[in-house]
């Protein structure tokens, strides 16, 4: 997880299971390919709180992060992300009333702010609403105080797969991994 933070983009990519979500998060290779593993992901199983738990590795021996919900049922939940020996490293939240139209997450991370992310496109927005299609693209652009912070793309295909673009350097590459998961695994919540 060192050089993650040097990252400015980062491919998640969500693994086909039946009955559990898993993702890797990875580095991209300046052409633009998947680079090194940093993460994998798997959402816990028939939990009364959301919690998704960052490994290593797909062997899941070693835990690096996660992120849990505070509350058992909220549709305004807050997710706390924390690293492996449970030391906060920000927050995440959905913005109920702003969601309605246009899906709206706020993310904190300490010493820098809220950074605000909603989906780029109105229209994507309603279509989606109107009808179930887990395979439309998607854009969210977060922003603090006006500047770009981060990008998250869903791309066309067969899997879900992400391409995470971090604009400010400040921002804890851990955190903004862990909304781009989010972004799959709550966003119809």
């Amino acid at each position: 997880m060192k050089t993650l933070q040097a990252q400015t983009q980062l491919i998640v990519r969500q693994r086909i299971r039946m009955l559990v979500n898993q993702y890797e998060v990875r580095g991209a290779q300046p052409d633009g390919s998947e680079g090194d593993l940093y993460a994998f992901a798997q959402q816990k199983r028939m939990a009364f709180r959301e919690q998704v738990t960052l490994y290593t590795d797909e062997t899941k021996q070693e835990a690096v992060l996660g992120f849990k919900a505070r509350q058992v049922m909220d549709l305004g939940a807050t997710y706390d992300v924390v690293d492996a020996g449970g030391t906060p490293i920000g927050s995440f939240r959905k913005d109920f009333a702003k969601s309605l139209l246009r899906s709206t997450w706020l993310v904190d991370q300490p010493d820098l702010g809220t950074v605000t992310g909603s989906e780029r496109s109105m229209a994507v927005a309603v279509i989606r609403r109107l009808i179930d299609v887990a395979w439309l693209p998607y854009h969210f652009d977060f922003t603090i105080d006006g500047r770009p912070a981060f990008t998250v793309e869903k791309k066309f295909g067969l899997r879900d797969r992400y391409i995470v673009n971090i604009q400010d350097p400040a921002l804890d590459r851990r955190l903004v991994a862990t909304m781009a998961i989010a972004l799959d695994a709550l966003q119809a919540r």
